[in-house]
């Protein structure tokens, strides 16, 4: 089984157990730290995935890390997960607790990758735009790409829409390559 798919069925039942409890939000929290914080400390994410590393030890590091930072629910699934050995799926299982909230919840994560830096209005009617055709909230992402040379390129989902100036210039070095080899 791959590890997305474990990872899926752990976050599925801890979703559901915060359902129970009524805590899917600060469950979500939870997940949402401990994810950023393995992100930022690959050392730290290697150790929890480690299967040399023993299962006690990798609990007191979860106790040590986390302890008073989130609920008691979150960290004990968490040890039930090392205990089982999966160790190395707790982070993948954090971004698909999050994941599942978000597609409860109707929220949806767009990127826009822009040359220069989008102004306010130009961001929130972004957002307005992508809120119309999804019916969803929108969580808007902005970067920014000099070498885009002028417009953006904006991901939702799967789907990616891509006006930037510099994607012209390639396709149109495309067209006149084939034309030579045409001629």
């Amino acid at each position: 089984m791959s590890e997305l798919t474990v990872a899926a069925r752990y976050a599925k039942s801890l979703i559901d157990l915060a359902q129970e409890q009524n805590r899917v939000d600060a469950l979500k929290e939870d997940m949402e730290l401990f994810h950023h914080t393995l992100k930022a400390n690959p050392e730290l994410k290697a150790v929890l995935a480690n299967p040399i590393v023993s299962h006690s030890k990798k609990i007191k590091i979860v106790d040590e890390v986390f302890a008073g930072k989130m609920d008691k629910t979150s960290t004990a699934f968490f040890k039930l997960m090392i205990n089982k050995g999966r160790g190395e799926v707790l982070y993948a299982t954090s971004q698909e607790y999050v994941n599942m909230y978000d597609l409860k919840n109707n929220i949806v994560h767009a990127t826009v990758v822009s040359a220069t830096d989008l102004s306010e209005a130009n961001k929130k009617k972004i957002i307005a735009e992508i809120a119309a055709s999804t019916g969803g909230t929108v969580k808007l992402d902005a970067k920014v790409d000099p070498a885009l040379i002028g417009g953006f390129v904006l991901t939702v989902g799967d789907r990616q829409v891509d006006t930037s100036i510099a994607s012209d210039l390639r396709k149109l070095k495309k067209d006149f390559a084939q034309r030579v080899i045409a001629v």
